[in-house]
């Protein structure tokens, strides 16, 4: 018999909270803080969500880990919504350091070739670094020095916005070069 499959919401429904609020708090005593980040000390947990409640607010366990732990009385919606900007915003700002790779050939003519070096100019006004690669295949293989003097010229051609990181070693099959923005 096989397994339903389920959808990705469903996974997503059925994850487990992060932060244990009001009556899901295990522990006998907490240190308590307001939303405003007034200290009110240790309390049991009782007292806790007692005031809590009267300030119409939940009481959420941020530090589960402390001894005795930390617990905020915030307004939960509230601090899970702020959670999810922080996160889409510190997603937005992470730079994807990964090479952007261009494949070249040593025969390959002047117009492919400035095609290259523009998609090339556009990733490094990016900040990304640009690897050009060349493989030499069977007969081509004889073609080395051809292959070396084409990585060489669009090094020279991407100089004014480029400089040169890495050359690769004298390899008779793969070669490649990678440039990283000025």
């Amino acid at each position: 018999m096989r397994k339903p499959t389920r959808n990705k919401s469903f996974k997503q429904f059925q994850q487990k909270e992060k932060y244990k609020i009001n009556n899901k708090i295990t522990a006998a005593e907490v240190r308590l803080i307001r939303d405003s980040g007034e200290q009110l000390g240790i309390k049991t947990l009782e007292e806790a969500l007692a005031i809590a409640t009267e300030d119409g607010l939940d009481l959420v366990e941020i530090a589960p880990q402390a001894e005795p732990p930390v617990c905020k009385i915030i307004d939960y919606g509230k601090f899970k919504y702020r959670q999810q900007k922080k996160q889409a915003e510190a997603k937005k700002k992470q730079v994807d350091n990964a090479f952007k790779e261009l494949k070249v050939g040593y025969c390959t003519d002047t117009g492919d070739l400035n095609t290259k070096l523009k998609q090339a100019r556009k990733f490094l006004s990016n900040g990304s670094k640009v690897k050009f690669s060349m493989r030499l295949r069977g007969r081509e293989r004889a073609f080395f020095k051809l292959g070396k003097e084409k990585l060489e010229s669009i090094v020279d051609q991407l100089s004014d916005v480029a400089n040169l990181d890495e050359l690769s070693a004298q390899s008779s099959s793969v070669m490649h070069v990678i440039l990283t923005p000025n």
